[in-house]
């Protein structure tokens, strides 16, 4: 028995379904959680990449459409809940490489 490859629309539904627990998982600060979802959609996208897209009907395109907005709009509230997590961790970041600055520039023990 042959397998069908999922359609372009199967492909973004899934993905937009991923998304949609995406969202969820990032309300809930599920930093792993997010990393995980955010690789199998990775996958889905390679997948449509690597799909030549075929002809659509005007139903399909507007569904394609639709879903693709839905995504867009899910990842606005995705990055809404992990900027600030992002920029917490990258002041974080920067503080200590700052502070190592200054300890091998003064020396560490030369107080």
């Amino acid at each position: 028995m042959m397998l069908l490859m999922p359609s372009q629309i199967e492909l973004y539904e899934q993905m937009s379904t991923i998304s949609t627990v995406m969202v969820e998982a990032a309300r809930a600060k599920d930093w792993e959680r997010l990393v995980d979802l955010e690789q199998q959609v990775a996958a889905l996208r390679d997948k449509l990449m690597a799909d030549d897209g075929g002809n659509l009907s005007d139903g399909e395109r507007i569904a394609k459409a639709t879903l693709i907005q839905r995504i867009l709009d899910d990842d606005a509230e995705i990055r809404r809940h992990t900027e600030p997590w992002m920029e917490h961790v990258r002041k974080f970041l920067g503080d200590g490489a700052r502070q190592r600055q200054v300890e091998k520039a003064y020396g560490a023990n030369q107080l």
